[in-house]
């Protein structure tokens, strides 16, 4: 039996060579492979031995020759294979160690490896009789059965085969990224190819499977994009249940919105409670401790379940009154302290505690159904307050403003139609999902009570008629920020002016759905 070894990533590989050796089984390595066994005393053959070539082109040639792939991909049941072998003095290899070049860790032409996918393809191809290895996580497992039976079987071969060619495919989907970012040129392409290149190429790799999908009778699991080191990978668990699909999805919401709260609110802290993906309170406040409780004050009812995100590090005296809340599905925070720990794991044994490093900006998102994918660039708030548009008689104070500053941001992640109330800092009623804006201010304003009373509001879209800020002003709301951008975008100015009330325009629309 032989093995060719020729990898990158050396993790373990002396090791799966000392294992293979002890097997009996004769060792090929070329480049830095050989030179680490070689340094590990472990005897083997280079690849210029058995191909009678040297290695040329500053390395770029060194697998690629008859001697290599006509010993992997001859076919050992085809009579006409097996004679070629013996004509050219060609010995089968049995088994195929290789992972490529890291090309995401610094994209160049260098780094776009050619001998090592020729390998890999040419072993899973032929995995009816060749082994294939492109992680060092099969190593193990591969020894395990090889000692016990002294062959791979046909399910393994299968196995690894299939993983050789993701591994593939998925350095392939980098390169092409790669192009599509400007490449060896470096010209930026346009923020349209940028952003919907004429072909996706995306290798989404398996990073955990969750409890359940969205319902108990789906199965569900979080993916990364390969080569990606998304903020999740980084997520510490402490305490609680298994993560469940919608943990997933709802804690990354509340997650993203607690730090953009905090971006036009230098010196505050900045809490959310997050239920379906939309928030049932969020708030700024001079601690995290007065920043949770106003959260929870603004919808105790709902926050049962919810996802707790914590803009900082949770200290004992905000895990007590944590603990002391509704029961929360997930606490997220940027660090536990060891009493805070002790109390929440005491007091709320399912509660999922994890602690997560900042999310990194979002670029792109893709909605799949079927066969179809809409792609589109992620929704940013590009406007800033400062450059929004007053154009009411009335003038925002400097709490109005930032009340509706608030309010917009929340409002933008709120499933549309919404309408969000916001006062002292807080999101104290938030309407979502409404098929009508009318509707979405009532449940608002309801959910607001007395504070609708001076409170500020958000629209994510505009409002086509005038009877949406009507409601808002019956309530008592006294100034609003929406979009505009509606042919009856003056008959909702003067509805404001006959109320006295301030409003203002960012000119741009922030519907979810």
């Amino acid at each position: 039996m032989r093995a060719l070894l020729s990898v990158w990533d050396k993790t373990g590989v002396v090791e799966l060579a000392r294992g293979l050796r002890d097997l009996g089984v004769e060792l090929i390595a070329s480049g830095n492979t050989a030179v680490a066994l070689r340094e590990a005393g472990l005897e083997h053959r280079d690849v210029a031995e058995v191909t009678g070539s040297p290695e040329m082109l500053d390395g770029r040639v060194k697998t690629l020759h008859p001697r290599i792939h006509g010993a992997i991909l001859a076919d050992r049941a085809n009579a006409t294979h097996v004679a070629t072998l013996a004509e050219h003095d060609i010995v089968p290899i049995d088994l195929v160690v290789s992972n490529l070049y890291p090309f995401a860790s610094n994209p160049s032409v260098e780094l776009i490896d050619i001998g090592g996918p020729a390998m890999v393809r040419a072993a899973a191809k032929n995995h009816a009789h060749v082994g294939v290895l492109t992680n060092p996580a099969q190593y193990e497992g591969v020894l395990d059965e090889l000692r016990a039976n002294g062959t791979l079987t046909n399910a393994t071969r299968h196995a690894l085969a299939r993983a050789a060619f993701a591994h593939v495919a998925a350095y392939d989907a980098q390169i092409v990224a790669w192009f599509d970012q400007g490449g060896v040129l470096g010209d930026a392409p346009s923020h349209l190819d940028d952003v919907l290149p004429t072909t996706l190429h995306l290798t989404l790799e398996r990073a955990e499977v969750t409890r359940y999908g969205e319902n108990p009778h789906q199965v569900g699991a979080r993916y990364r994009v390969a080569g990606t080191t998304p903020w999740w990978d980084e997520v510490t668990q402490h305490a609680g249940s298994a993560l469940s699909y919608l943990n997933l999805f709802d804690a990354d919401a509340a997650w993203r919105l607690v730090h953009e709260l905090a971006t036009d609110a230098p010196g505050q802290a900045a809490v959310a409670i997050i239920k379906h993906a939309n928030a049932s309170g969020a708030a700024l406040g001079a601690t995290l401790l007065e920043a949770f409780e106003k959260s929870l004050a603004a919808d105790p009812q709902s926050a049962f379940g919810g996802i707790v995100a914590i803009g900082g590090d949770l200290d004992a005296p905000l895990a007590e009154a944590i603990a002391k809340g509704p029961q929360a599905d997930v606490i997220i925070a940027r660090s536990f302290s060891d009493e805070a720990l002790a109390t929440l794991i005491k007091r709320r044994k399912a509660t999922r505690l994890l602690s997560a490093p900042v999310p990194e900006a979002l670029t792109r998102s893709i909605r799949t159904f079927a066969h179809t994918a809409l792609v589109q660039d992620a929704d940013e708030l590009v406007t800033p307050p400062s450059a929004w548009r007053l154009v009411s008689h009335a003038a925002p104070t400097p709490a109005q403003l930032q009340d509706l500053i608030v309010a917009w941001r929340v409002c933008a992640r709120t499933t549309s139609n919404a309408i969000v109330v916001a006062r002292d800092g807080v999101a104290v009623g938030i309407g979502a999902g409404q098929q009508s804006r009318v509707v979405a201010a009532e449940i608002a304003t309801t959910k607001a009570g007395d504070y609708s009373r001076g409170a500020a509001a958000a629209s994510d879209a505009f409002f086509p008629f005038a009877d949406g800020l009507e409601q808002l002003a019956r309530a008592g709301v006294t100034a609003i920020v929406q979009p505009g951008g509606s042919v009856r975008d003056q008959e909702v100015v003067d509805a404001a002016n006959a109320a006295g009330i301030v409003l203002m325009m960012t000119g741009e629309r922030h519907f979810r759905h």
